[in-house]
């Protein structure tokens, strides 16, 4: 029996999605703190949004087979199916609580980037980690006292991966690399060096030095918008994670949990500001753009019609005496 064309590129896509997680998570456990399986920086939860932003609900058994390879050989089968479940709700409830919002994946409006902070990233994610750290306490793999620890290090993971990557995505999804002149091309370049030196320095150095992001974030909304912002923010983010990780700079000799919330305070900090001021200047081009067409079509109109208000207006001309 033959798949039909669609069913068959629907089976496709949700193999993507869950290998994709996969490779994602493969990422993430670099730099788990708990058990081997609770990270500060979870990139398979920016997969899964994304893939439900863009597929559709229909999406969530890849993001299902995803978590469930990724969890497999971490945890025993019980623990498995609820880690997995918990994995696939968060992203499940991020994903409505956006559509309800209104969210449009071209982020032009400022309504979209605090949709996607405060619905997907903070509060979608917080379902997840609560059925994380949840198993495993109830497994016996946690005590009670590091239940606030881990989940803490479980929400800020699973955030991040929301606020670092789906923005960078639906950024490029719009990208088009002609039209650009040498001259851009090479502020841009210069713009994401700088960004990345002045983290590796704040993040590794013992002063509190991780603010001197923010002149960059402003710099990219202010000359490229959203395409600026999210690879700023991504760069930010994915460093100020491991410094957190490893406990450097301005992380160092800080619990883990002090660390997660400083973390978590942080980035979300900076995509919200990044984010949030590349949208008003997006609102901005936009408004000035509309005043523009619309200043064009009622100059046309005027000329158009100039000649004949003219004619009504003027006095009619004297026939000249014979």
């Amino acid at each position: 029996m033959q798949l039909s064309p669609r069913l068959g590129r629907y089976a496709l896509h949700v193999v993507l999605v869950a290998a994709g997680y996969y490779a994602g998570a493969l990422v993430g456990l670099l730099q788990a703190l708990v058990n081997d399986q609770v990270t500060p920086l979870w990139p398979p939860t920016g997969v899964a949004v994304l893939a439900l932003l863009l597929g559709g609900l229909k999406m969530w058994p890849g993001i299902a087979l995803g978590a469930f390879a990724a969890n497999s050989t971490l945890s025993d089968l019980g623990a498995t199916v609820l880690i997995t479940a918990g994995n696939t709700i968060g992203p499940v409830v991020a994903y409505l609580l956006l559509r309800r919002a209104g969210f449009q994946p071209a982020m032009d409006r400022t309504r979209d980037a605090l949709a996607l902070v405060l619905l997907g990233g903070l509060v979608g994610m917080a379902v997840s980690a609560t059925i994380g750290a949840g198993t495993l306490l109830v497994t016996g793999v946690i005590d009670g006292g590091l239940f606030w620890s881990t989940w803490t290090v479980w929400w800020t993971g699973d955030a991040l991966g929301v606020l670092v990557f789906v923005p960078i995505v639906l950024a490029f999804r719009s990208f088009r690399v002609r039209g650009h002149t040498a001259r851009r091309w090479a502020e841009a370049a210069a713009l994401v060096v700088s960004t990345a030196v002045v983290m590796a320095v704040a993040s590794t150095h013992d002063l509190r030095l991780m603010y001197l992001v923010f002149p960059f974030l402003i710099w990219a909304a202010l000359r490229f918008q959203h395409l600026g912002t999210a690879p700023c923010a991504l760069i930010a983010s994915t460093l100020a994670a491991r410094g957190a990780a490893r406990s450097t700079g301005p992380f160092a000799d800080l619990d883990l949990p002090v660390r997660m919330v400083t973390l978590q305070a942080f980035n979300g900090t900076a995509v919200l500001t990044a984010l949030l001021l590349s949208a008003v200047i997006s609102e901005r081009n936009a408004a000035r753009e509309a005043i523009e067409r619309t200043v064009t079509q009622l100059a046309s109109v005027v000329a158009r019609h100039q000649p004949l208000v003219l004619g009504d207006l003027l006095p009619p001309k004297r026939r000249e005496e014979r």
